[in-house]
């Protein structure tokens, strides 16, 4: 990809997540937050919210820093990749992902947490220790879940003598068990270990996070690791196999994972351009059809609004879940209605944020 199709297509895409969150209806899981939380999602949502309300609202400076993190990203390319169009390239499937979509769009812990790393990357690469303390303290403060981060870089340092890292990711992994932080252990086999595999696809689509699920295992057997791939692989990994006794949440994975897309493109490059150019025939059309894949998919998700017309039933359209509560606060509000009863807790989020309270026998307690 060169940069006159890259950067074209940057701006179409940000003016496409610009509208998708100042369009699409608070989530359930935002509506939780934004009413029930007490944490720096729900301070970012309700400053964002007295800015400029609404739906966009909410969501800006998720946005925002949303954006930051793609140029961060593309910083990070750098390390790995050598060609400027390979590094345009990887940036391009990176913001395409169905998962960084909805990061960007929905306000959510994950693009709080990504950039972060990210940024820890690149000051790992430079070498600047202090620098990458004080990041580390930033996750150890805004993710409980950061726990996984911390032992994927202590054994990381730990096997490359790193003594400084060692120390310091040793320091906030201890401090993350002492004081009880970090993702829920326990429960029984309870087959969530097919869920998760689901979730994952959901997330990079079915046929590319097939290949990335190739190209992680390929590195641990026969390439040399890095430090991103001890994130990436540790974070994927450790939900696996917490997923065979429990629910877990995505989330808190999530951000871990996704990042190392970049070694996946890095490896198609090398597996191609070591052959001659009549043997590359069948790599140039697995590429087609993966990437082809991932556009469908993410064009499904920035275009989902118009989905709603090509569907019968609109209840099972992906995005129901958003947008029958608004729909039906419309409703209510056409007839003069100003309450209505849910069992859901989510729904009575949702409604209070268009204006519709819960009828008083319904009320819940906060």
């Amino acid at each position: 990809m060169n940069k006159k199709i890259f950067y074209p297509f940057i701006l179409f895409y940000t003016v496409a997540l610009i509208y998708l969150a100042w369009s699409t209806p608070i989530s359930p899981h935002e509506a939780k937050i934004f009413y029930s939380e007490d944490d720096i999602i729900n301070f970012l949502m309700h400053s964002g919210h007295n800015i400029i309300g609404g739906f966009l609202g909410i969501r800006l400076f998720f946005l925002l820093i949303g954006f930051i993190s793609i140029y961060l990203y593309y910083e990070v390319t750098k390390i790995y990749l050598q060609k400027i169009e390979d590094r345009y390239l990887a940036t391009a499937v990176y913001v395409m992902l169905p998962g960084m979509i909805t990061a960007l769009v929905l306000a959510n812990i994950s693009i709080l947490v990504i950039p972060l790393v990210l940024l820890f990357l690149l000051v790992h690469n430079k070498g600047w220790i202090c620098m990458q303390f004080i990041i580390m303290a930033f996750l150890f403060l805004i993710h409980d879940a950061s726990v996984i981060f911390f032992i994927a870089i202590f054994i990381y340092a730990l096997i490359h003598k790193e003594k400084a890292l060692t120390l310091f990711s040793g320091i906030f992994l201890l401090s993350s068990i002492i004081i009880v932080r970090g993702v829920e252990i326990g429960g029984r086999p309870s087959g969530h270990f097919i869920d998760i595999f689901g979730l994952y696809t959901a997330l990079l689509s079915p046929l590319l996070f097939i290949y990335f699920f190739y190209t992680l295992y390929r590195i641990l057997l026969r390439e040399n690791k890095n430090i991103l791939w001890y994130i990436s692989f540790g974070a994927l990994v450790a939900s696996l196999i917490l997923s065979i006794r429990q629910r877990i949440s995505i989330t808190d994975f999530a951000p871990y994972v996704i990042i190392s897309i970049v070694l996946m493109l890095d490896n198609f490059n090398k597996s191609m351009r070591v052959r001659l150019p009549l043997y590359r025939k069948y790599y140039k059309i697995g590429f087609t059809v993966v990437i082809g894949s991932l556009l469908l998919v993410s064009a499904s998700i920035l275009f989902h609004q118009s989905l709603f017309y090509l569907i019968n039933n609109p209840q099972t359209h992906f995005a129901s879940r958003l947008y029958e509560p608004y729909w039906l606060s419309q409703n209510l509000k056409k007839q003069n209605i100003g309450c209505f009863d849910s069992q859901k807790r989510d729904t009575t989020y949702q409604l209070r944020f268009y204006g519709i309270g819960s009828c008083p026998k319904y009320q819940f307690k906060e």
